[in-house]
């Protein structure tokens, strides 16, 4: 059961229904999480500009959703999981065997790949305090310095929006069940 309002385009308020239309046209449908951010119109602000700072980074898109999913799946956030699982299967026909073992925490097929999942991990778990071996690692993936912190700044949009489901316990909109 949703804790916290669930908005709809026309119970929004005023300051988030322009943010709610663009998420509607981005989307073909307003996700959940959109209208339980527009309880707080800064909050969907946050999310919507970070979103796009995020999608400029030097990471591909298949490596943000790597950081994305493996943070949905630590921080317990299903709604996360189901979208960004939408995401990588429709947009990005990222591998099934990738998808699969990002949903369940388990090493990826792929050792660049791993990699980034692995070091998110670290990342969260350690808070950032990541060990020199960790760091090394991520570099002789191939990452770089920047590369490091877009992880980061990943871990910090994914954060906002876990913690916000799980704080309103979000439904899952029906047209993500299907990647639930």
């Amino acid at each position: 059961m949703n804790r916290l309002t669930l908005h709809s385009l026309d119970t929004a308020p005023e300051a988030s229904r322009e943010r709610l239309q663009t998420a509607i046209r981005n989307n073909g449908f307003l996700p959940n999480l959109i209208g339980v951010l527009a309880n707080a119109p800064v909050a969907l602000e946050t999310y919507q500009i970070v979103g796009g700072i995020n999608a400029r980074t030097g990471l591909s898109p298949e490596e943000r959703e790597v950081v994305q999913i493996t943070a949905a799946k630590l921080n317990g956030c299903d709604f996360c999981v189901a979208g960004h699982t939408a995401l990588a299967r429709k947009k990005l026909a990222m591998p099934e065997d990738i998808i699969e073992a990002l949903r369940t925490t388990r090493a990826l097929g792929d050792e660049r790949l791993n990699t980034l999942a692995r070091f998110t991990i670290d990342v969260m778990t350690n808070k950032g305090d990541v060990d020199d071996a960790t760091l090394q690692a991520l570099f002789d993936a191939g990452y770089t310095e920047a590369n490091a912190l877009e992880v980061v700044l990943g871990v910090s949009l994914a954060t906002l929006c876990n913690y916000a489901n799980n704080l309103a316990r979000t439904p899952i909109n029906p047209e993500l069940q299907a990647y639930a």
